[in-house]
């Protein structure tokens, strides 16, 4: 079974549209997060390619008060 056979959902993440809900700024949640302003950049900027680690993605949603499945959706590949 080759890649083009497999199917998986393609997901992307939210945190600039939950960080534009919220109204924060990317700043203040690298401040209250404790997560580098560069990783909060690449989250907003590279949400179809960026992974971040899932203790970045709790101390995010942490901050956000959101669970971590609100900082993805799923999209068509």
């Amino acid at each position: 079974m080759g890649i083009t056979d497999t199917i998986r959902p393609m997901v992307r993440l939210r945190v600039k549209e939950v960080l534009q809900e919220k109204g924060m700024s990317r700043g203040k949640l690298s401040r209250l997060s404790d997560v580098a302003l560069m990783t909060v950049s690449r989250m907003c900027n590279q949400p179809t390619t960026y992974s971040p680690t899932l203790n970045t993605l709790e101390r995010v949603a942490k901050v956000l008060h959101v669970p971590i499945s609100e900082l993805y959706e799923e999209i068509d590949s």
